[in-house]
């Protein structure tokens, strides 16, 4: 799914001479295209996600001309019965077979060497069968790479390289992702970590001294010299996590930072500057420099201030003082002007911010940051959630508009109210929201899908028995967790869905943000010069407070510091895999 902000500088797209490129259910062919085509060189690239009864199908159109187009429509023909439920990215109808997408207002103007990328979700029986042949103002598309009006074709291209010029819609459609060489070799150096640890997982920049490298390991710059090694002259997508804000996660202390609650100075002047100019490296420009922006602290405002049972004095002070929506405005306005750089900020998950009172206060909250300190909201590529925790990507047993004997599941105790149990229903549900608070109706989300697959021997293999509401959430649920809100370190978790672009509506990517294997607190106090204190909720003997309705912590022991290597939660996570490794 592409999505991004609308931005004249980060799209650009399509027209004047056009080759065809299609790639459904893995498969890629170039298609014949029409004799009055022969002078123009735009590509079309056709990628599907499809379960059998339906599908979701993104069109990326680039431009190989060199002039800018102002207005564009595409059509396309199928052969089968696909009709079109949704669309995003573009105005989608469809006339029997034949199915248009013309510009939205934001993405009208499309100059040469960019893209555009409309999605569209379908419904169909019997054979899903790609189109084959595209048009763009009602001209063919034929160009390099696509048979020539006399049937020779010429050789296609294999990847469709990053747009000049612009921003791609999608940072990770069509590239490869990074494989961080250290967790690599921690995770290949586990009993079976050898199955995942050519995975894609994330760079974490919770301190200063990680700009240069902690203890001599591979600090920013090394990273993305890896990364350019890594691509090969190939688009390549490296992630980091921003993860220093002043008085950091207000409402825990396994994730305290080192600066101080009134340090923003420092922030700015030693923390983000400095990455900021290396990202800005004209070296680095090939490279899709993605972030994700200062976790867990902008929902802490919203949930854990202002006098509600879950507020903290810390929390308090940081709202009262400004200098989380004002560092996180910050950080957005020197890394939204870099070419190659692509932000995505915090949404929490929805066992956090899923309740009525605390969904929308946050997206507007976002959309105040994202307008802080200098930044504009189409600074704002997407937001991400579930790195702080362990939600359930998908509960396939059960559904919010369940009911038992008439009562709504939302009145069962695992639920509690909420209107979403699951993590893609809630990202989806929350880019809505965004887009009313005044973010790009292009914006994209990205799940952190590390520690949420759940696949142990308690996974259900079906819905429970309708005996009573509470019996069949808890007998239904894949969230094996005792409650909702424990979020360290958790007994049972396996990891989830593999790294991918585009695997849903509105869904930019599933990532491995949190690197399985690094632990999320300290099961009790460690003294340590990182500023990381020692919280109970990371304690297996702890039992509970308001936050998780006083239960159990369902944490495992023996856990050392949150970053730090934890063998144990490792294994734990390689057992459960869900999809099995």
């Amino acid at each position: 799914m592409s999505r991004t902000t609308p931005a004249s500088s980060r799209r650009t797209a399509l027209l004047s001479a056009c080759t065809v490129l299609v790639a459904a259910a893995g498969m890629a062919a170039v298609l014949p295209t029409g004799a009055q085509a022969a002078s123009l060189g735009c590509s079309v690239n056709y990628q599907t996600n499809d379960w059998g009864s339906g599908f979701t199908a993104t069109v990326t159109v680039s431009n190989a001309g060199t002039s800018a187009i102002d207005g564009w429509a595409l059509t396309y023909d199928y052969s089968g019965n696909q009709q079109l439920s949704s669309g995003w990215n573009g105005a989608w109808s469809q006339s029997g077979r034949t199915v248009t997408v013309k510009n939205l207002d934001w993405n009208r103007t499309i100059a040469p060497g960019g893209s555009v990328s409309p999605g569209g979700q379908f419904t169909y029986s019997g054979t899903n069968t790609a189109p084959t042949a595209f048009a763009v103002n009602g001209t063919a598309c034929t160009g390099p790479g696509a048979p020539s009006p006399t049937g020779s074709p010429s050789p296609s291209p294999t990847t469709t390289p990053p747009p000049s010029g612009g921003k791609a819609d999608n940072p990770f459609a069509g590239a490869k992702l990074y494989v961080n060489p250290e967790w690599k070799a921690k995770a290949a150096a586990e009993p079976g970590g050898s199955a995942v640890a050519n995975t894609s997982t994330s760079v974490w920049l919770d301190r200063i001294a990680a700009i240069n490298g902690v203890d001599g390991g591979m600090g920013v710059r090394a990273h993305l010299d890896e990364a350019l090694r890594q691509a090969g002259g190939q688009p390549l997508a490296i992630n980091f996590v921003i993860y220093d804000l002043p008085g950091r996660d207000c409402s825990a202390l396994a994730s305290n930072g080192e600066l101080g609650p009134t340090e923003l100075d420092r922030y700015k002047s030693q923390f983000i500057d400095p990455i900021a100019t290396i990202f800005a490296d004209p070296k680095y420009a090939s490279l899709r420099i993605t972030t994700v922006v200062e976790i867990d602290s902008l929902p802490n405002l919203v949930t854990n201030s202002g006098g509600r049972p879950t507020a903290t004095p810390a929390c308090d002070t940081m709202k009262a003082n400004g200098n989380y929506v004002n560092g996180v405005g910050y950080a957005l306005s020197k890394f939204g002007p870099i070419s190659n750089v692509y932000n995505y900020i915090d949404v929490g998950h929805h066992g956090w911010l899923g309740w009525d009172d605390n969904f929308g206060a946050t997206a507007d909250l976002l959309a105040q940051a994202a307008q802080a300190s200098g930044s504009k909201l189409e600074y704002v590529t997407g937001f991400i959630s579930n790195t702080a925790n362990y939600g359930a990507l998908k509960e396939p047993y059960y559904s919010i508009d369940d009911s038992v004997n008439g009562t709504s599941v939302r009145q069962s105790k695992w639920v509690d109210w909420n209107r979403y149990v699951d993590e893609l229903s809630y990202a989806q549900a929350f880019r809505s929201r965004l887009v009313t608070a005044g973010f790009s109706p292009g914006i994209g989300m990205v799940i952190d899908t590390s520690r949420n697959g759940w696949g142990g021997a308690a996974r259900p293999s079906g819905p429970a028995a309708k005996t009573s509401v509470d019996a069949y959430v808890n007998g239904s649920r894949t969230d094996r967790r005792i409650h909702l809100g424990n979020w360290c370190n958790q007994a049972g978790a396996g990891l989830g869905e593999r790294p991918k672009a585009a695997p849903e509506p509105g869904i930019d990517a599933y990532l491995w943000v949190k690197p399985p294997g690094e632990s999320d607190g300290a099961s009790s106090a460690i003294p340590n010069n990182e500023g990381k204190g020692f919280d109970r909720m990371c304690d297996p003997t702890y039992t509970g407070n308001v936050r998780n309705g006083n239960s159990m912590s369902g944490a495992l022991g023996n856990a050392p510091l949150a970053g730090h290597w934890f063998s144990a939660q490792f294994q734990e996570l390689l057992k459960n895999a869900d999809p099995a490794l």
